[in-house]
């Protein structure tokens, strides 16, 4: 058996051969890639400006500059946090766990991060503080947002959102628009073989971003780097991922997360991933892939193995797995979706897992006139708003933030610590 596992060792000329592919000077690919950092400036012009764009008081500054009706929901923010409103986390235990609590050890090194996915707009981010106030809820330490980035930039929602992240404590997730659901020049989705978003659920390899749209999607994550300082982009194409890779070894600080429509759905695609990484990795052994969703369709056994990959690579402090809770009611997974229970039976020796919320629980979806639905990320703002959808969409976003709590109540009895925003809920 052992000599039949030799014969995987990986020939060092091979690995030899690829470096002479990706060190040549006539090679296209790279150089491509080159040219457009080139464009920007280079790699510390690129992330010098990146640091300044993202800076707290810039982004007000350009809030205010603006007289953005946002300003003002960002300092009720930064008022709430700095006057304790929200529960810190030794008395939310204490709420579920009453005085058990205070002989309860909860182990850190193994704290669940709590994910939401999507908020889309920023006066819902607002709505849910004020529903964590009132009903002393953790606010989640984790935000996906799946909104096109022009909108974004139209009513300063990407400013005021990047603000309110470093208020709470937070990471977050930006989706480019360079995706196989984006319009191309004619009025029609840059991946050919898709019929706009209603098709999207079909391709389970991606949703695409064919051709030269590669290197566009890297031209796209450089102007909202260097324009805005965001850092985290959801990448959902695997040549989109290698390019991230490349990137981040050259030395720009882009961080991504892999999305669930890459179709991660087993322990051997998981390690070609995570391989990928690995060779890509700098000098410190860091990695661009700070979040791994996993296809909805894994079991517990595929995430323990995923783990086993990841520590392997001693990746298991960079590499979030991110695995959904809840999905969305319609339009993406068979229901009832709910895999609460699985996350309980591996949360106590799965590290740097977060447990993401983009639905709400099943019992209460089917009962809303409007239950959540994943194409809704792909209507623009104005059609939400002739639709008068935003309250509909709201509430389902609301209902999210209920299940995320759900899982912290349910994580919390069990002994087991939760990441919640961590400027708000003090430990």
């Amino acid at each position: 058996m052992n000599n039949l596992r030799e014969k995987l060792r990986i020939n060092e000329e091979n690995l030899q051969e690829i470096n002479n592919f990706l060190l040549s000077e006539d090679n296209p690919l790279v150089n491509g890639l080159l040219k457009i950092i080139e464009k920007y400036g280079g790699v510390k012009e690129i992330n010098r400006k990146a640091r300044e764009a993202g800076k707290l008081e810039n982004l007000m500054a350009r809030l205010q500059a603006k007289n953005s009706p946002y300003v003002k929901d960002l300092d009720w923010l930064i008022e709430q946090r700095d006057n304790g409103s929200f529960i810190s986390i030794p008395e939310y235990r204490r709420k579920i766990l009453g005085e058990k609590a205070d002989s309860t050890k909860f182990d850190e090194s193994f704290a669940v991060t709590l994910e939401i996915s999507a908020c889309n707009f920023f006066p819902w981010l607002i709505e849910e503080a004020k529903r964590a106030i009132t009903q002393q809820d953790l606010m989640p330490a984790r935000y996906i947002r799946v909104r096109s980035m022009s909108e974004q930039v139209e009513d300063d929602d990407i400013l005021a959102f990047a603000a309110a992240m470093q208020i709470i404590g937070a990471s977050y997730v930006q989706t480019l628009d360079t995706k196989g659901t984006m319009l191309g020049p004619n009025g029609q989705p840059i991946n050919v073989h898709l019929g706009g978003p209603e098709t999207i659920t079909g391709y389970f390899g991606g949703v695409g971003v064919p051709n030269e749209y590669a290197l566009k999607w890297v031209e796209e994550f450089l102007h909202y780097y260097t324009e805005y300082g965001v850092k985290q982009v959801l990448n959902i194409n695997i040549g989109t991922v290698m390019l991230g890779y490349w990137l981040h070894k050259l030395g720009i600080d882009v961080e991504f997360k892999i999305s669930v429509f890459l179709g991660n759905d087993n322990p051997y695609a998981c390690f070609w991933t995570l391989m990928t990484a690995k060779l890509f990795s700098r000098e410190d052994g860091k990695t661009p892939l700070i979040g791994f969703n996993l296809s909805n369709s894994v079991n517990n056994e595929t995430i323990e193995l995923a783990a086993y990959i990841r520590k392997s690579f001693n990746f298991e402090d960079i590499v979030r797995i991110e695995h959904h809770i809840l999905e969305a009611y319609k339009s993406i997974v068979r229901q009832p979706y709910d895999r609460l229970n699985e996350l309980l039976e591996v949360a106590d020796h799965i590290k740097n897992i977060s447990a993401k919320h983009e639905g709400g629980v099943p019992e209460i979806e089917k009962t809303r006139e409007h239950p959540s639905d994943i194409l809704d990320y792909f209507i623009p703002k104005k059609e939400i708003m002739e639709k008068a959808l935003m309250p509909k969409l709201l509430t389902n976003y609301l209902d999210k933030h209920d299940s995320l709590n759900r899982t912290a109540k349910a994580l919390t009895e069990r002994g087991l610590a939760v990441v919640a925003a961590w400027n708000l809920h003090k430990k």
